[in-house]
């Protein structure tokens, strides 16, 4: 029983040893630093796996299960993004940290993806103030005839699109409307939120594709609205993998699946971890 469990700690510490002793690889043995989410791997699966098993890569970049399947369509933008803007996002995480747990509270209580939480970094910055050239104000930037339409009181007395819980149920509202009519397809109601419903509709009859998604009707989109979808995604892929970004370690090259191999007492120069790029 000794020589077993001495065994599962070595193969433990060369998987930490060959990844480096991250944040990601903290994730591992179950440290939790803050509010995002990030890939975790059962700590004990691994240090009982035996020889040759495959196990989930810790440092693999994960995409939230809404936005897997298109995966290598964007991934080029969000690390150009996650490069370009990196002030920027660790600026809007910090200004989120407070308003992200209510957002996604409130989407829970109406079925609504938590993925939607990141639009108001996008919107406004989450300033209450904020205000388009347009005319849409507040942290989700409502217009005031949509805003009155899911219930916000909107006079020369009040304002609701400028409390983050009355708009921010005025938004799940809206996603719910939205999700329903694009049979759940969350990206073309993110598009449908910023040029509109009726914008949405002319890109997706003018691509030709019976029940198009997104990535059919893109090139037909505003670019300001497909600029928008595509950092609604970054976003929510940083926010995934936080901890890997804050840490320079944001690699979309890693394989999801890691080969473990234990060293070879009588042979020191033994591969110590053999990684499977499948």
């Amino acid at each position: 029983m000794k020589n077993i469990r001495s065994k599962s700690l070595l193969t433990l510490i060369i998987i930490l040893f060959i990844i480096g002793f991250t944040t990601s690889a903290k994730n591992i043995i179950g440290y939790t630093g803050d509010n995002f989410s990030d890939s975790t791997v059962d700590s004990v699966a691994i240090a009982n796996a035996p020889e040759g098993t495959l196990v989930k890569n810790p440092a693999r970049v994960v995409y939230p299960a809404v936005l897997r399947e298109h995966r290598d369509e964007s991934k080029d933008y969000v690390k150009q993004f996650a490069r370009k803007q990196r002030d920027y996002i660790i600026y809007m995480f910090s200004r989120g940290k407070d308003y992200f747990p209510k957002a996604a509270k409130i989407f829970a209580e109406y079925n609504i993806p938590e993925e939607f939480q990141m639009l108001p970094a996008l919107e406004s910055n989450f300033h209450a103030n904020a205000v388009s050239p347009a005319g849409a104000v507040g942290y989700w930037q409502f217009m005031s005839e949509l805003g009155r339409d899911y219930g916000l009181h909107i006079n020369s007395k009040v304002d609701d699109r400028k409390n983050f819980t009355k708009s921010t149920i005025a938004a799940a509202k809206f996603f719910r409307d939205q999700l329903n009519f694009y049979n759940g397809d969350i990206l073309l109601s993110v598009a449908a939120y910023n040029c509109g419903t009726g914008g949405v509709k002319v890109a997706m009859r003018k691509s030709g594709v019976e029940n198009p998604d997104f990535w059919d009707i893109k090139k037909y989109l505003p670019t300001e609205t497909r600029i928008f979808v595509m950092k609604f995604i970054a976003l929510n892929v940083i926010s995934e993998n936080y901890h890997k970004f804050i840490n320079h370690k944001l690699n979309f090259s890693e394989p999801p699946l890691i080969q473990l191999a234990l060293k070879d007492s009588s042979n020191s120069d033994s591969n110590l971890v053999a990684q499977n790029p499948l």
